[in-house]
């Protein structure tokens, strides 16, 4: 697998790579990483990282938007993401050449060349040992990147995605690189004040059912009142781990300008991307993201859950 994607990466003068909407920083890593990869390695090669930016992570780099001139003589390539409907900011099926790099579970086949593995803890972990075992070239830059996108999605090696190969990725990244960790961890984590005071007003305004699903709705007047935007809201369901009344916890946050909630669903035992499926997400099986239409469908969507943690508590 490594060898065909390598051969098509260096076959193409121009390459595009896309991920999920709604980026997280393992979307962003894995793929602007990969950009400072293949032009560290092919300095003359055009390559665009393309989607809407996500403020709140605009220091791993920014997106650009896509230019309708490049579906022709151009390589695809999309990372992190398992269906095609999410890919943000481009049609995948209007590409000639196409590879998918993700550690989803598997929803559908839209590149024509798919390398799957939802054993890894995150597509910046898969674009690491593609560098490792091709004749892709590392730098500071790709490495910074991936190295966030790695340890945003194990939640600092903590997920039980996390295997001795992904240490083995991250000594191997810190030995060719020799990258700051600590800084690297300082830009993670580094948070405004008013973020802070937002999670209070969500750890103040959790409802818990019966059988352990905590959730918030935040309106787009809370949104404003403490100047987030909902993706920035959505990300901090990450800040509920290990509660002890607490098995699945999910926020929903009011997004006007598409005119949809988005919500957040975290799992500490029970599966979870089979509800998120079911209202039209998706995602692993303790982590898992949704856009629904109105709060009602986020109603259904708690009872649902609330269903599955009284079944895994059974």
């Amino acid at each position: 697998m490594y060898s065909k994607i390598y051969k098509k990466i260096k076959k193409y003068d121009t390459i595009v790579i896309a991920r999920h909407v709604g980026a997280d920083p393992d979307a962003l890593g894995s793929s602007l990483g990969l950009k400072d990869s293949i032009l560290h390695t092919f300095p003359n090669k055009q390559v665009y990282v393309i989607g809407h930016p996500a403020s709140k992570f605009k220091y791993l780099g920014t997106p650009i938007k896509f230019k309708e001139e490049w579906y022709e003589n151009s390589l695809l390539i999309v990372t992190d993401t398992p269906d095609k409907r999410r890919v943000d900011g481009v049609d995948a099926s209007r590409f000639k050449d196409s590879i998918k790099i993700d550690h989803h579970p598997f929803i559908e086949k839209f590149c024509n060349i798919e390398w799957i593995d939802e054993t890894r803890t995150s597509a910046s972990e898969m674009i690491l040992e593609l560098v490792k075992n091709t004749k892709l070239k590392i730098n500071e830059d790709a490495a910074s990147k991936l190295y966030i996108g790695l340890v945003a999605d194990s939640n600092r090696f903590l997920f039980s995605y996390t295997t001795s190969k992904t240490f083995e990725l991250a000594a191997w990244l810190m030995k060719t690189t020799k990258i700051d960790i600590t800084k690297l961890y300082e830009t993670l984590y580094l948070r405004s004040l008013k973020e802070i005071k937002f999670q209070g007003y969500i750890e103040s305004h959790l409802e818990v059912t019966e059988n352990g699903v905590a959730s918030i709705k935040l309106t787009d007047e809370i949104l404003h009142e403490y100047n987030v935007d909902p993706a920035t809201a959505g990300n901090m369901i990450n800040n509920l781990n290990y509660i002890e009344e607490i098995l699945v916890w999910v926020s929903f946050s009011e997004d006007k300008a598409n005119n949809t909630i988005r919500g957040s669903i975290r799992s500490r035992g029970p599966i979870i991307n089979e509800i998120a499926s079911r209202f039209g997400g998706g995602g692993h099986i303790f982590a898992s993201g949704v856009r629904l239409k109105n709060f009602e469908e986020a109603d259904q969507m708690i009872k649902s859950l609330d269903v599955v943690c009284k079944e895994y508590q059974n």
